[in-house]
């Protein structure tokens, strides 16, 4: 699969997305105040974003994806068990 990354980090509300280019949707999307958490815990570089090596923006996607499966997994166990 192939991505592109559409991201806006200079502006009020900030927010970086990631979508598949082939469909269209949406795989992740980081906002606000989760971004700028990212960034400060050096989990974002945004260097990397912008970097001219495929290599970097390939491990920066792939670590986006991974923490924010992470994240969804500790969400919906934490849901669960408040039921």
């Amino acid at each position: 699969m192939t991505y592109f990354i559409d991201a806006w980090l200079d502006r009020p509300q900030p927010y970086l997305r990631i979508i598949n280019r082939i469909t269209g949707n949406i795989c992740v999307q980081i906002e606000g105040k989760q971004l700028e958490e990212l960034r400060e815990q050096g989990e974002l570089d945004i260097n990397d974003l912008s970097s001219p090596e495929p290599w970097r923006l390939k491990e920066q996607v792939r670590q986006l994806f991974l923490m924010c499966h992470a994240q969804a997994t500790r969400s919906g166990t934490a849901h669960t068990v408040s039921d």
